[in-house]
């Protein structure tokens, strides 16, 4: 099943796409953590009525016309025409990718649902106000059951619901090219491949496709130091560097490719969709959290919002690299957001924070210089290898802070500038949250330089590492400077 299980990881590198007993997001090394398998577009003849009112649910229709929430008519088709299919759902229970289709369905319709008032009152240039305090047994039984069987909150996640599972090939034989992606589902115009909302989730599935060299070079890596008698003295360095090259070429594309969203998705037109993903906790939509009725003794639920932090990419390597995270209520919610992967990815994650603590990933990569007793004949080379792996080392941090300025820069362009609303789509507050984070890998990037230039006896680091430490002393700065304004203007204590 997976050439990794030695390692201890259930990584995949045939994705079994016939075997529907597996869930759709166990890692791979061809796909990364796009789901094995292409999702499934089409509902079941028993969820006729699911499929009916979401095809008719988005602002704008696939035909063009008004659909359902154009006019805030949703919440009493659903009320009126939705039965209660929760006993339905169980005939697919050894069927894991249509119970995710089913969750990733029944998602749509109860974010759509709940937020629909807030909708209206956004688009007529109102507060949000709140939104809908419960949610109808039709819908809270089976998003429970289906989130039960998937491994998911009962709520839109990121991965399962909103974005990585939400896309179909135009063309089954043109593949993953971008301009062969189609949404399945969508709240406003999205299923438009054109329009903002459309690009705003495919740039993401444009992005997660780059993942699987990514995981490639990370589980190369780990057995690079774990098969120490296939790779002994400088054949284990090389095996180890050709690990971190591989991830550092598979971020540069990921980040080539997050750059697009600027042309696929414009800031003025987010505000509108963003609206529908949205969650529950620390939103003002819903102070007392959300009764789903039939469900927990009818005692209100609060879930966090759908939010692209879900996403795995950034967390790989965080752990990997083992950047260190401020002890800040900032950094509780980033581990609040771990809850909120699919189950196959949170296990994963843990497990590469495991193996990079246990093996001394960070100190093998940033090793001083052995003695020249120790290095037998092959000195030059083997010094050549050990400094290739600190810039790799550090590269690999710079790729991690190039991903999480362009989130900030996004913040600011998208959010920031176009609404007054505090907090994320995820509950974060959104003009310290994201700092938290690119701060805490810039201050590391000061560290490993600092300790790279204690070690390297002297030498010269070169044009790359000088370009790279002296972006991270500008954008230091810039990101100190448009915090504390933003933290002025909207009166929030500065995290800096």
């Amino acid at each position: 099943m997976s050439a990794y299980l030695s390692l201890g990881f259930e990584v995949l590198e045939d994705t079994k796409p016939h075997d529907m007993s597996l869930s759709p997001f166990t890692v791979s090394t061809a796909r990364g953590f796009l789901p094995r398998i292409e999702p499934i577009a089409t509902l079941p003849p028993e969820f006729e009525a699911v499929e009916s009112i979401l095809q008719r649910m988005p602002v704008r229709m696939l035909s063009g016309e008004s659909g359902l929430l154009a006019s805030g008519k949703l919440g009493d088709a659903i009320l009126r025409e939705l039965p209660d299919l929760t006993s339905e759902i169980d005939k697919y229970r050894d069927n894991l990718p249509m119970v995710t289709a089913l969750y990733r369905d029944y998602s749509f319709l109860a974010s759509a649902f709940l937020l629909e008032p807030c909708h209206i009152r956004f688009m007529n240039g109102e507060p949000y106000g709140l939104g809908r305090s419960f949610l109808p047994a039709q819908l809270s039984c089976p998003i429970v059951r289906c989130a039960e069987l998937a491994g998911f909150k009962p709520f839109m996640e990121y991965a399962g619901s909103y974005a990585l599972f939400n896309y179909r090939l135009e063309n089954p034989d043109a593949g993953l090219a971008y301009s062969n992606l189609r949404l399945i589902r969508a709240f406003e115009h999205g299923l438009d491949p054109t329009s903002s909302e459309a690009g705003f989730v495919l740039v993401h599935i444009d992005m997660v496709k780059n993942s699987g060299p990514l995981v490639q070079g990370t589980m190369s890596c780990f057995r690079a130091l774990v098969d120490a008698e296939q790779h002994a003295g400088p054949q284990q360095r090389e095996a180890f560097n050709e690990g971190l090259r591989t991830i550092v070429n598979a971020m540069q594309a990921i980040n080539d490719v997050m750059e697009t969203m600027w042309m696929k998705s414009k800031p003025r037109s987010y505000t509108s969709f963003r609206t529908f993903i949205f969650g529950i906790t620390s939103q003002s939509m819903f102070p007392d959290g959300v009764v789903y009725e039939g469900v927990n003794d009818d005692k209100p639920l609060s879930f966090r919002g759908e939010s692209g932090a879900n996403d795995s990419i950034i967390p790989l390597m965080d752990n990997f690299l083992d950047i260190p995270m401020p002890e800040t209520p900032l950094t509780e919610i980033l581990q609040d957001f771990r809850d909120y992967r699919p189950s196959n990815h949170r296990k994963f994650l843990e497990q590469v924070k495991e193996h990079s603590e246990d093996f001394h990933v960070k100190n093998f990569a940033l090793a001083p210089d052995p003695a020249p007793a120790a290095l037998g004949v092959d000195e030059d080379e083997a010094l050549l290898l050990l400094k290739e792996s600190r810039i790799l080392w550090l590269r690999a941090l710079d790729q991690v802070r190039d991903f999480r300025w362009r989130h900030w820069c996004f913040a600011r362009e998208y959010i920031l500038k176009q609404t007054s609303h505090p907090t994320a789509t995820g509950g974060s507050p959104i003009v310290t949250w994201l700092p938290n984070q690119l701060q805490a890998v810039m201050e590391e990037m000061v560290n490993v330089s600092k300790q790279i230039e204690g070690v390297s006896s002297g030498e010269s680091l070169g044009a790359v590492y000088r370009d790279i430490m002296d972006r991270v002393e500008r954008q230091r700065h810039a990101l100190r400077k448009e915090v504390e304004r933003y933290c002025q203007e909207r009166g929030v204590k500065s995290s800096f």
